[in-house]
């Protein structure tokens, strides 16, 4: 049986000419017999809806419910019972706002979209604060998951900002969760490689989801950075996957608290116009553990109080920069030493091959960018006096950075002080083709560049 999200019709109680009446027992009967037929029909574990039911039924007929007079308490006893049986975190029962028939307009309805989108906007979209810290730790508080279609591009910036760190902190202590697919997202930038995250299965249409890690994301992946992640009793769901997905993975350390155990995906239906229920209609399976968090919560590899979450965060933090910064000096000065070795002993016509290798290692290490490789190069075309060599390290740069112009623009210049007029011409015009691809700033210079290596050559016949 399918229901809609917000039912608009039933036993109407509340709103009649302004005054606001007690609930009778013919409308929490009704209201149970409802919720029950709901929880049986969609609720993940149709056995424990059955108990769930029953245990509603014999505190209707005992009088449990008889001094619950508004739908506010009414529903909050409601959500405590249900709970007490099926310990589902994820289902409660929540009073609706009454219906007013002229707020049902298109303006009226215009009105609570934008609000939603401001909503969003205001609390930006999740993303509470990140901060720089000593010791060049990053420091993210992040308390939602946001719905992709309107958060990607506000991710993306955040973790560019995130890849400048030594080592990530991201505190999901009063994160409630979200959007699955935001959880793959920022999961996907912690790993180079494809691995299978979580599973949801839905009762209905007996079907499952599978999350994996995505090969492409908007930025920088941080695949090498250091991550710790803060959780506590007030992390829930989704920020929950996050944290077990990265623990079961290895890829982060948790601090913090258990989390609050809620792990069941769902949707909210509507009880009556007054009356709804949220409905865990799925449940998580990682694939490693084969089990969730569900009813236990994510444990922490790091107990501690929770005033002290924050302090044990960054101190592990700091350490594992400083790990990671030594780490990185003892590879580059390798890297360096390897690079080093083939222009000492360099050959024309057999180094080239080698040069070129050691300057991609040291770029794919994030070691060495455009601007090393430009200088090197040149430090060798001009200061050292050994063209030849500069020539194969700025050509090793048109290899490594092919969407630059300045790139080309170097290596023209190598090929002419080199003697090769005809080939310098076009790594300058390749250079402006880029540019004025790119619209780059530079173009006006790249074209006087150009003009000047045609004249000369004009000359030169």
């Amino acid at each position: 049986m399918k229901y809609p999200l917000i039912i608009l019709f039933g036993l109407t109680i509340q709103t009649l000419f302004g005054q606001e009446f007690t609930l009778s027992e013919a409308y929490k009967k009704e209201t149970i017999e409802k919720l029950s037929l709901l929880m049986q029909d969609l609720y993940i574990y149709p056995d424990i809806a059955k108990k769930t039911s029953e245990h509603l039924y014999k505190q209707y007929e005992a009088g449990y419910f008889d001094k619950y007079k508004h739908n506010e308490t009414f529903a909050t006893v409601l959500t405590e019972s249900v709970q007490s049986v099926n310990k589902d975190k994820h289902m409660r029962i929540m009073a609706n706002a009454p219906y007013i028939a002229s707020q049902n307009t298109l303006e009226a309805k215009s009105a609570h979209r934008m609000g939603q989108i401001n909503n969003y906007r205001s609390i930006n979209h999740g993303f509470k604060e990140l901060k720089m810290l000593e010791g060049n730790v990053a420091y993210l508080d992040l308390r939602m998951f946001a719905p992709m279609e309107r958060t990607k591009e506000m991710a993306d910036a955040y973790m560019k900002l995130l890849s400048l760190s030594d080592a990530v902190i991201i505190d999901l202590t009063n994160n409630g969760g979200g959007d699955p697919s935001m959880v793959q997202y920022l999961c996907s930038y912690f790993f180079d490689q494809k691995l299978h995250l979580n599973s949801l299965y839905y009762r209905e249409g007996d079907r499952t989801e599978e999350y994996w890690t995505l090969e492409e994301v908007g930025g920088k992946k941080l695949v090498d950075i250091p991550l710790f992640i803060m959780i506590g009793e007030e992390t829930f769901s989704g920020a929950e996957e996050f944290s077990y997905n990265m623990q079961t993975q290895k890829r982060a350390t948790l601090i913090g608290q258990t989390s609050a155990g809620a792990a069941n995906p769902g949707g909210t239906r509507g009880i009556n116009e007054d009356l709804a229920v949220f409905i865990p209609t799925g449940r998580a399976i990682n694939p490693i553990t084969n089990t969730s968090w569900e009813g236990v919560g994510v444990q922490p590899e790091i107990l501690t109080k929770k005033e002290e979450t924050f302090d044990q965060a960054l101190i592990l933090a700091q350490k594992a920069a400083d790990f990671l910064r030594k780490n990185k000096l003892e590879k580059y000065i390798q890297l360096q030493q390897k690079l080093n070795q083939h222009l000492e002993h360099y050959k024309q016509g057999e180094s080239e091959m080698n040069i070129s290798t050691s300057i991609k290692n040291l770029v794919d290490s994030g070691l060495f960018g455009e601007w090393d490789i430009n200088t090197l190069g040149y430090q060798y075309l001009t200061e050292l006096n050994k063209p030849e060599i500069g020539l194969c390290i700025l050509k090793s740069n048109t290899i490594h950075f092919p969407n630059s112009p300045n790139v080309f623009d170097s290596y023209g210049e190598a090929l002419k002080i080199n003697g090769d007029l005809t080939a310098a011409l076009e790594s300058y015009q390749k250079a402006v083709d880029i540019a004025t691809e790119n619209n780059d700033k530079n173009l006006t210079y790249y074209k006087e560049t150009l003009q000047k290596i045609k004249n000369e050559i004009n000359t030169d016949k």
